[in-house]
């Protein structure tokens, strides 16, 4: 009897504390539902504050990038400016370019009429050259022939010795000049 009492006592203390568990377990329960209601009610106010903050976030960042395009445009369009101006010196340049080719063509034109023209009064007095120097050689030939006549007949006087060398222009006209002039006295 005593161990049963001992038991029950015991039974008793721990029916105690699990009633005493299971009212701190209601409370915890009850609180955590409170503070669940309160976590919602803070998300909900939570996810419509970042809702409205990503919109605002958003609203600059699109201002931003507004501005950061504004300056881009600004900046391609005084680009452009310059490009244009550029391209406006260049096609100048290239007008100027056309006109010096241009005007060094009809150089090019006339110098090569000049040395077309050149080339034909070259070739023109190369021709009369080669006749002059035919001319010559027959002239020249003509000469030999008479003067070697000259000689025989300055030298073909009785009496007179043929010449030992060859004889100067100057000597065959004094040659002349000394035997003719008998002959010329004859004449007379």
């Amino acid at each position: 009897s005593g161990a049963i009492s001992s038991l029950q006592r015991q039974l008793e203390i721990q029916e105690s504390q699990l009633r005493r568990i299971r009212s701190e377990k209601e409370m915890l329960q009850r609180q955590l539902r409170e503070r669940q209601d309160e976590l919602q009610a803070l998300s909900a106010k939570f996810c419509s504050l970042t809702e409205e903050q990503r919109k605002e976030e958003m609203i600059v960042k699109m201002e931003e990038e507004n501005r950061s395009l504004h300056q881009v445009v600004t900046e391609q369009e005084s680009q452009l400016a310059e490009h244009n101006k550029l391209i406006r010196e260049l096609q100048g340049t290239i007008h100027q370019l056309r006109a010096e080719v241009g005007i060094g063509h009809r150089h090019i034109l006339e110098q090569e009429q000049a040395r077309k023209e050149l080339q034909s009064q070259a070739e023109a007095l190369q021709h009369t050259e080669l006749q002059t120097r035919v001319a010559l050689e027959r002239i020249s030939s003509k000469f030999e022939r008479c003067r070697s006549k000259i000689i025989q007949a300055a030298f073909s006087v009785e009496g007179s010795q043929g010449p030992r060398a060859e004889l100067t222009d100057e000597e065959v006209l004094e040659a002349v000049q000394v035997r003719g002039s008998p002959k010329l006295s004859f004449q007379q």
